[in-house]
């Protein structure tokens, strides 16, 4: 049985514990309209749904998610110490009735930029993301590096997609061997 002390400790922190839950949820609905969403950067061939942000890119553009319905966006994308200042790109975007929204590829010289995101129900200086912009010699779609080869046999390396299927065989018959071994070795008359 628990002591008065030792009851009075537990109480105390499944207290607090409720207390946190409870405050971290009020949170989360009084954020005021236009402070909520997020804008991710992607390279210009991955899916939209895939929230991750990608802070190296050649070619890429702007993915938007979990803002109010049909805000308007003004984007702004200017160079970033080390490279040179000024305004690289900007544009606008009304985004639709799921709070989302994309641009079209964009496609600038290599370097550090930083991008501004401003709505028009948003409170403050809106939303920011630092990334860098790193194309192979060629500048975007230019010539790859040895990923971009056929799969085998041509002076490339071969994709692990080519590789999936042999490895998969090849863990399978190492475990059968291996259970076998282990089965003979433990018993001499192979039973």
């Amino acid at each position: 049985m628990l002591t008065t002390a030792r009851r009075r400790r537990a109480t105390a922190v499944a207290t607090l514990a409720l207390a946190g839950c409870a405050l971290t949820a009020v949170s989360a609905v009084a954020a005021p309209p236009g402070d909520n969403g997020d804008v991710k950067i992607h390279v210009e061939f991955k899916p939209d749904a895939e929230p991750d942000n990608d802070p190296h890119v050649c070619s890429f553009y702007l993915d938007a998610f979990n803002f109010d319905a049909g805000e308007k966006v003004h984007w702004k994308i200017a160079g970033q110490p080390p490279s040179a200042g000024g305004s690289a790109e900007e544009g606008d975007l009304t985004l639709n009735a799921g709070g989302g929204g994309t641009t079209d590829v964009i496609a600038l010289s290599n370097g550090h930029y930083k991008l501004t995101w401003l709505t028009d129900k948003g409170h403050g200086a809106g939303k920011h993301k630092v990334f860098w912009v790193d194309c192979p010699p060629g500048g975007p779609g230019g010539p790859g590096g040895p990923n971009g080869g056929p799969p085998a046999g041509g002076g490339g390396l071969a994709r692990g997609d080519a590789f999936a299927p042999v490895a998969g065989a090849a863990v399978g018959l190492t475990a059968v061997g291996g259970v076998m071994w282990f089965r003979l070795r433990r018993r001499p008359h192979g039973a």
